[in-house]
């Protein structure tokens, strides 16, 4: 045990420094420092000591942002892609809420019509016309990865302009 607390004592403070450079968020650096001693803790038979110390707990410290980023995209992605699904479906509500939704698909296609060529095409053909990434990329002459792409950053560009948005309000 008290090798641990050497070892942390020894380089946490090199992991924080190192998750504030990758996140710039001093609150999440601690966090995920924290986590990255527990896990060292329970990999630590996996340690070979092929490299130093501190470098084998900034990987772990490394790999866990970016787990941290896949969920909260994952997250963010799965909010957004109920928003469109709500928007794309008729459901019996108020005349009141109607009205609201209605406001809130103006204010959408608004944002989704404001992006650049082709980000604002390839969501409304993946969104509204359903189509597959295979045929978005035929009709723009590109391949599916290309498709898949351009949508995925229309999807960026469109919670950018979303939130900065809403936060003018």
């Amino acid at each position: 045990m008290s090798d641990l607390q050497e070892i942390y004592q020894l380089y946490a403070d090199d992991v924080k420094r190192f998750l504030i450079c990758l996140t710039a968020n001093p609150e999440l650096s601690e966090e995920l420092t924290q986590e990255t001693f527990y896990q060292a803790v329970k990999s630590i038979h996996r340690y070979n000591g092929k490299c130093k110390m501190s470098v084998w707990l900034c990987q772990i410290a490394k790999h866990l942002y970016y787990d941290y980023l896949k969920k909260s995209k994952h997250y963010q992605s799965v909010n957004f892609d109920n928003m469109i699904n709500e928007i794309n479906h008729d459901t019996d509500e108020s005349t009141e809420s109607q009205a609201e939704k209605r406001a809130e698909i103006i204010t959408l296609y608004k944002q989704i019509n404001a992006l650049n060529s082709p980000y604002c095409e390839v969501f409304l053909l993946r969104t509204s016309a359903d189509l597959s990434y295979h045929d978005i990329g035929e009709i723009f002459d590109k391949n599916e990865n290309w498709a898949r792409v351009t949508y995925y950053r229309a999807k960026i560009k469109l919670m950018e302009r979303i939130e900065t948005n809403e936060d003018n309000l």
